[in-house]
């Protein structure tokens, strides 16, 4: 089987091209093949496959099997692969996912895509469809976990998140990330974002749904920016840097709440097969 390894700010992945509609998503190969001592190594796969009513379709298995809705950073590796390889031949195209038909705009340079631009639509804030075991919203609100009080709020971008702005030194975050992932307010789990906003900027540690502690979580960082916003921590409108163990991505949420544009860069490292 031909395979790609990408990555988008360090969040890596392995992707399987089926737009041949020749290919079925089967989670226990998924699960030994982003194994980093015995398979390939990886965040996840990503399954590129015919299009639903859109130009293709991305699947996303997580390390340990599971499936996500969306992937931020996944969701651009994607569009670059579909791009480069001739999948699409238009830098504008649209894309179905669990979390719904995304739109993407390709930045290219030679031919090839140099960045992405992914309009992930607008977050979800209703407490039930996060989904939290909690009616309305959950901004800025107390929360205790692990024996730790702190404020958080909760975000989805078709994924769920749960994001804490208030100050926690670096051991008793470790600590958190885990407990909060698999915590009984989260009925399908949850992504755990730990952020510092300094000098408008947003600094993000993320513990992912299905992966653990990851280099980068793009869905994460529009979560994240979305909750600064509706906090008062970073403008609705303008573009807010967002900073990852792995590197950059900018961020707008829009003023009325009705669209998240994320942008950042995605590289194909090799590509084999297994």
């Amino acid at each position: 089987m031909r395979f790609w390894k990408y990555q988008g700010i360090g969040n890596d992945f392995i992707l399987l091209d089926g737009t041949d509609g020749g290919l079925e998503i089967d989670a226990e190969w998924c699960r030994k093949a982003c194994d980093r001592h015995f398979g390939i190594g990886a965040d996840g796969v990503l399954y590129v496959l015919p299009g639903e009513g859109t130009d293709i379709t991305m699947r996303i298995i997580n390390a340990d099997g599971s499936e996500a809705e969306m992937c931020g950073n996944g969701i651009r590796c994607v569009a670059k692969h579909a791009y480069d390889f001739g999948i699409v031949s238009k830098e504008t195209f649209t894309v179905h996912t669990l979390a719904g038909d995304l739109k993407a705009e390709i930045s290219a340079e030679n031919g090839k895509a140099r960045t992405v631009r992914i309009d992930m639509g607008a977050p979800i804030l209703e407490g039930r469809k996060i989904p939290i075991d909690r009616d309305g919203r959950f901004i800025g609100q107390p929360f205790e976990a692990g024996g730790v009080r702190f404020e958080a709020s909760a975000v989805s971008m078709g994924n769920p998140h749960f994001i804490t702005f208030s100050p926690l030194d670096g051991r008793t975050v470790d600590r958190l990330g885990p407990i909060l992932e698999s915590h009984p307010f989260f009925p399908r789990k949850t992504n755990v974002e730990f952020c510092e906003v300094a000098d408008g900027k947003i600094h993000i540690r993320v513990y992912e749904r299905g992966a653990a502690w990851t280099l980068a979580c793009g869905t994460g960082a529009c979560a994240s920016t979305v909750a600064a916003a509706l906090n008062g921590l970073v403008p609705f409108g303008e573009p807010v840097d967002v900073r990852l163990p792995g590197g950059w991505l900018k961020i707008t949420v829009g003023r009325d709440l009705g669209y998240v544009l994320m942008e950042g860069p995605a590289e194909l490292v090799f590509e084999g097969s297994i």
